[in-house]
């Protein structure tokens, strides 16, 4: 947003900022503006580049003898420039000493001079220290005049213009490769410098002729006389992106105001009441067929428009800004645009023919000729403006080339509307559109300002152009446009949040000061919001705006008071770090993958996309549903592992999942924690699973989940499932302990291996860490035995249908019962599970068992008698035979 200081100045003048400190120091300004209101990126000392160019008044103008298309002019420069050469002051514009028709016919004879003696060039052109031929006969004295060689087709005595004397650079190039003028002679005349056309002084693209000015006195700095001794400060847009009013100079000037202490009051005609006289003789409608979209659309015709150029002044506001003038018409919308933040727009109404300007959404394949030379074909779902049928433009972002404004136009339709913010923002980046427009509707003007800007244009135009109103003015307003809220806040609030002790007094005058209504009330505080605020909705806004306008430099600056109690674990944060630990001991590898996955993903693991919560501005197609659980994504880092030359690995997660079919009392989505794990091992003899339930049981032991059963899922069991369809039958299981369903454990599923194109050898278990918090045991501590251990192995011959699950849970608990009852301690490790070749009812399973005493150290003897008993117990209840 470009800011020019001078149109500040002069909007502040009511209140007399305009002769304070803060806008004469620019550096304390700049400073100011980004303490207090937005990062401040260049500051721009456009005074520079005006330097020396000087109104001056042309006195006489002759044609060049030797050049049909120049002209040789003596200018006044009222005596301001030094170092140039000058010429005497012709005797026929002494004032008023000679008449009109005197006049007249010395301008006659001085052509018919010129035209006979062309043999002698320069004797009838002013001349520099003298004067010229006809000029010495009547005997005129020098007053100091400059002649300047000039081939503008409008210049002619009596203009006001603005001259670029020797020595001083030309405006337009200032910037670029600077093109410093000088006298030189040209067709063999000495010119002064230049007389400068509105291209050459930057403030135009006009390059036909010269810039007429008002009139001005002679020797006035052109710079001076039109602000353009000014200072540019662009300030950062992202900083304003929640204050719409900010990117009009309206706003700023108010909260340069604010931040400076000094109240501000908007113009009169800043109101909404506000309206312009309704008048007749062109018939206009609007239909309005997206309201929710285009909330507010006022709209009024104007004829006998007299179009061109706008006053200097105005152009010099727009060029400072970098906004090109064009005309006056367009000019007065941009100009009213950059003023308050409101874009407008003017058709041409001969353009329209139907006298319809109609809002709807665009439809395929429609085409659309632009402002900027440029022919779109739309797509579905942009706002276009149409008159009636086909579009002449794109609402809230560029008008039509079909409906332009321009030199021959005599009726015009000028609008004024409040378009969707998200749409216009789409369509942008859509279209790759982005105007002054486009910056000021992305940031959700108010539709309240609307009728405001109107009026105050078409009085401008009325003035500029001499248009009249002829039609009845046409508002078209949604429901939804309402005034705000008034808030209600306390001192108490205020003070509390900034950590200050302001007055109720001191919070009314800071929020007056940029027109908030503030009723004070002892500790209450009631607030109006100013209509164009669309950012102020809680008391919370308040706050941060008193804090703003105060000086956040202001706020003491006292570090809070905080309790050096320590702080208190979270058992549940140190939970998990316990579980990454262990699965590191265990030796897999944490991962990290994104929460979201791709849609080919959740139907690869049979888990249905509708029952996922679907992120619909997604960054990246890959990311567009929240995940259910985290084995696919596990799964999915797998290949790639095994193609970077990794064999023999495990991977881990800690994460979340979500799904919409579970939600909590208010009905917002659970998260389900959870700890998953994909290893791969190819060299594993058997089956995959049990190396998952080799690193399961390690995980559950560490936990002192000692209670544990697996129970077999077959197909039935799978299809059933909503998220774990994925795991292959018969290869798979949930894990309990107790009546508490910890997880789930096993192989992909075939479809999903072919699919993520999985190597053999892939197992996983997933396991619910709030189950797993809830269940774990403390481990009771015991210290180091002072005694030696005993060792023996037992080898049990069992039935073929009893289960080694079964056998090894028998053998553990009579175990622990039988050492509990003598006092030892122990400790049990599966050796071998053999079944020889042939017997198909028996199987042989050994386990390596360890006593201690912690008083003794025990003998052989005790030791056996120990291992007999177990034995005679499995006899006893599982047939069993011990070798």
């Amino acid at each position: 947003m470009k800011v020019s200081l001078n149109w500040i100045r002069q909007l502040n003048k009511n209140y007399g900022t305009s002769d304070s400190s803060e806008l004469k120091d620019v550096d304390k300004l700049v400073e100011k503006i980004g303490e207090q209101l937005g990062a401040v990126e260049e500051v721009i000392d456009l005074g520079e580049r005006y330097k020396g160019v000087v109104v001056v008044k042309v006195i006489e103008c002759v044609k060049h003898p030797d050049a049909d298309k120049l002209s040789v002019c003596l200018v006044d420069d009222g005596g301001v420039v030094e170092g140039v050469e000058r010429a005497d002051w012709p005797q026929d514009t002494r004032a008023s000493a000679v008449s009109a028709r005197e006049r007249a016919a010395e301008e006659a004879v001085g052509k018919a001079t010129v035209t006979e003696q062309r043999s002698s060039p320069t004797e009838n052109v002013p001349q520099p220290g003298g004067v010229t031929g006809s000029a010495s006969k009547q005997g005129g004295r020098s007053r100091g005049l400059v002649r300047v060689v000039c081939g503008a087709p409008n210049v002619k005595a009596g203009v006001t213009v603005a001259w670029i004397p020797p020595g001083a650079t030309v405006p337009s190039t200032f910037d670029k490769d600077p093109f410093v003028l000088e006298a030189r002679p040209l067709r063999g005349i000495v010119s002064n410098g230049m007389l400068a056309s509105a291209k050459e002084l930057g403030i135009g693209d006009s390059h036909e002729g010269l810039l007429l000015l008002e009139d001005k006195k002679p020797g006035t700095s052109f710079a001076e006389a039109y602000a353009l001794d000014d200072f540019v400060i662009d300030i950062e847009n992202k900083m304003f992106t929640h204050r719409p009013d900010c990117f009009g100079i309206l706003g700023v000037a108010r909260e340069l105001a604010g931040i400076s202490g000094k109240p501000f009051k908007s113009p009169d005609w800043y109101k909404e009441n506000a309206r312009p006289e309704e008048g007749f003789g062109l018939e206009l409608k609007v239909e309005n067929k997206v309201p929710e979209l285009v909330p507010r659309f006022t709209a009024i015709a104007l004829k006998d428009v007299k179009v061109g150029p706008s006053p200097v002044w105005m152009q010099s506001c727009l060029s400072r800004v970098g906004i090109r003038p064009i005309n006056n018409v367009v000019d007065l919308t941009n100009y009213y645009m950059y003023l308050t933040g409101q874009p407008l727009h003017a058709y041409d109404y001969d353009k329209v023919k139907t006298g319809i300007l109609g809002v709807r959404l665009s439809k395929k394949s429609e085409k659309v000729a632009l402002l900027n030379g440029k022919t779109l074909e739309l797509n579905d779902g942009a706002v276009v403006i149409t008159d009636g049928q086909k579009p002449i433009g794109i609402g809230g972002v560029m008008g039509g080339a079909e409906t332009e404004v321009d030199a021959n136009t005599k009726n015009i339709i000028l609008e004024c509307a409040t378009f969707d913010m998200n749409l216009t923002r789409k369509t942008a980046m859509a279209y790759g559109l982005f105007t002054d427009a486009v910056t000021r509707f992305t940031k959700g003007q108010s539709p309240l300002q609307n009728l405001a800007v109107l009026t105050k244009t078409v009085d401008d135009l009325e003035r500029f152009s001499g248009a009249a109103v002829a039609s009845a003015l046409i508002d078209e307003k949604s429901p939804k446009v309402k005034e705000p809220k008034p808030l209600t806040t306390s001192v108490k609030l205020i003070n509390s949040r900034l950590g200050e002790e302001l007055s109720g007094a001191k919070i009314k005058e800071l929020l007056e000061n940029v027109e908030f209504k503030v009723d004070v009330a002892g500790d209450e505080v009631g607030i109006d919001v100013p209509f164009w605020r669309t950012d102020i909705e809680i008391p919370e806004d308040i706050v941060e705006e008193v804090g703003r306008l105060y000086g956040y430099d202001k706020l003491p600056q006292i570090l809070p008071k905080r309790n050096l109690e320590p702080a208190q674990i979270d058992h549940r944060l140190a939970f998990k770090s316990h579980l990454r630990k262990i699965m590191v001991a265990a030796g897999a590898n944490e991962v990290l993958t994104y929460s979201f996955v791709n849609q080919k993903l959740l139907e690869a693991a049979d888990q249905d996309p509708a029952s996922a919560f679907h992120i619909r501005n997604a960054v990246s197609p890959e990311l567009q549903y929240y995940r259910f659980d985290l084995l696919p994504s596990l799964l999915d880092k797998v290949r790639p592992n095994k193609k970077a030359g990794y064999d023999l690995f495990a991977l881990f997660e800690l994460g979340k999942g979500h799904a919409k079919d579970y939600a909590d009392e208010n009905k917002l989505p659970k998260e389900s924690e959870m700890i998953a794990m994909v290893v791969h091992n190819p060299y594993l003899k058997g089956e995959p699973i049990y190396q998952a339930r080799a690193i399961a049981d390690y995980l559950l032991n560490e936990l002192n989940i000692d209670s544990r059963e697996y129970y077999s899922l077959g197909a039935k069991d799978l299809e059933n499932s909503k998220i774990f369809k994925f795991f292959e039958p018969g290869r798979s299981a949930t894990i309990w302990s107790g009546g508490t369903g910890l997880g789930i454990i096993g192989e992909p599923s075939q479809k999903l291996r072919r699919v993520l194109k999985l190597p053999a050898g892939v197992s996983m278990f997933e396991l619910n860490i709030e189950a797993l918090y809830e269940t774990q045991k403390p481990k009771s501590y015991h210290p180091l035995n002072k005694f030696p251990e005993s060792s023996q192995d037992i080898c049990l011959r069992l039935p073929a249908k009893i289960s080694y699950e079964e056998a090894d849970d028998f053998v553990w608990e009579n175990l622990q019962k039988l050492s509990k009852k003598q006092g030892y301690l122990c400790q049990m490790d599966t050796l071998d599970i053999f079944q020889k070749e042939g017997d198909k009812t028996h199987r042989q399973i050994t386990w390596h068992i360890s006593l201690s005493h912690p008083e003794k150290t025990l003998k052989t003897e005790e030791v056996n008698n120990l291992l007999d008993e177990l034995s005679s117990a499995a006899h006893d209840k599982l047939g069993a035979e011990r070798i």
